[in-house]
């Protein structure tokens, strides 16, 4: 098998976080790099850690994670990003900052791992 796909969690809600970080552990092909609780500290992360997909909340302090998107599409074009939120209605927002695929909270985490896979 090729090298495990990279991915960053960001979201401001600790406990999101850890049940993402949990959850995509469990898959063998994945590879959890590690957790940011905004966009400032998700840039951060990216310029050390270089991940291959950022999953990122639209909502949170500092910078917002449209906004990040942007930045990080601007910069490392290379990045997929899946923007996961509460509110269905940012979607073409998410689309426009360059979001590569767009999930709506409460999805399944099966329908979390497949985007990550089809994205990849």
């Amino acid at each position: 098998m090729g090298e495990k796909t990279r991915i960053l969690i960001v979201d401001d809600n600790s406990r999101v976080r850890k049940a993402l970080f949990a959850y995509l552990s469990t898959l063998g092909w994945l590879q959890v790099l590690s957790e940011a609780s905004d966009g400032k500290e998700a840039l951060e992360l990216i310029e050390s850690l270089s991940p291959d997909i950022v999953l990122m909340d639209v909502q949170m302090p500092t910078i917002s994670g449209l906004e990040a998107t942007r930045m990080i599409k601007k910069r490392w074009p290379g990045i997929k990003i899946i923007i996961l939120t509460l509110y269905p209605d940012y979607q073409f927002e998410a689309q426009q900052a360059g979001a590569d695929a767009f999930l709506v909270k409460g999805c399944s985490m099966e329908e979390i791992s497949s985007t990550i896979c089809s994205i990849n």
